[in-house]
Parts: structure tokens; sequence; C-alpha cells
């Protein structure tokens, strides 16, 4: 009998244990599951900003200066020479929900030079929007982790794309 009273000691002296382990457990285990979430957010927003970077080289590309006689008053009017605060509302009109889009710094420039071997003339500036030339849309956006262990310095990233592309109109 006595060594049914020593078994039956031993097993209430542990009856807390699991519920220590799992106390200690849980919070690596959020902190890991929050850690791949906030992860996910940052490889979504990544990609939204080169994606809209290449739609807004795409959109200034079709509306160069042969394009239409005009300059767009709004991004929906199609027969129309693109400007970069045309091209920036666009961009900003393609964002989805859970990125700001007033956040979202969008820089339209027309270099002024045309790809190797060309033969187009390329002025440089806003005149430069000749078919064979080149326009580069560079599209920035300031990341915030949620995550509230990470230090301040940290939790800010900016991110940013550009592309270029051959004006073809």
């Amino acid at each position: 009998m006595s060594i049914l009273r020593r078994v039956a000691g031993r097993l209430r002296d542990e009856q807390g244990s699991t519920l220590l382990e799992y106390a200690i457990v849980l919070p690596v285990l959020l902190a890991f599951l929050f850690g791949i979430m906030d992860f996910c957010r940052f490889l979504y927003t990544y990609h939204f900003v080169s994606e809209v970077a290449r739609e807004g080289t795409r959109y200034a590309m079709v509306r160069g200066s042969t394009f239409g006689s005009t300059a767009c008053t709004t991004p929906a009017i199609f027969a129309c020479n693109a400007t970069a605060a045309n091209v920036q509302s666009y961009v900003q009109g393609l964002t989805p929900p859970g990125i700001a889009s007033g956040s979202l710094a969008v820089t339209t420039t027309w270099p002024g030079t045309a790809p190797t071997g060309a033969t187009t003339a390329c002025p440089s500036g806003n005149n430069g929007k000749n078919p064979g030339c080149l326009v580069q849309v560079l599209v920035s956006y300031p990341f915030k982790f949620m995550l509230p262990f990470l230090p301040s310095s940290a939790s800010t990233w900016t991110m940013s794309s550009t592309s270029v592309v051959v004006i073809s109109q």
C-alpha cells in the first residue's frame, strides 16, 4: 500500500506542470504565427509596389506624344498624352485594400534617352515622349510592421520599384 501512496504523491506533485508548459509555449507560438502573417503582408505589399510600377510605365508607354493631341485631365480619358500627375493618379487608383494610397509615392520621368541603336531623337524632360524614347516610373511605399516587439528603427521599411520601358505611340 505504501507504493501506491508514493506513486499517487508523485502524480499530485506534477499536476500544474502542463499549465506551466502551456503558458511558456503559447506566447512563443503566437509570436511566430503573427510574425509569419506580418511577413506575408510585407511580401503582398512588395508584389503590389513592383506590379504598379510596371502598370504605370505601361500607362505612360501607350500615351506618348503621338497618341493624342491634348494632355489627360483624368486617367480615364483615353485619347490624350500622359503626364506625371496622370500616371500618379492612375497608379494610386490601382491600390488594393490594406495599402494606403496616399502613402504611395509615384515619380514619372522621361529621361531623354533612347535605347541603344535607336534613331529617335529624345529630348529630356516632358518633351521626350516620342515613340522610341524611354519612360521611367519609380513607385515607393513605407511599410510598417505590426509586430509590437520590433524596435522602432526596424518596424518601418521603404520599399520601391522602378520600371523603364520604351514609348510605343
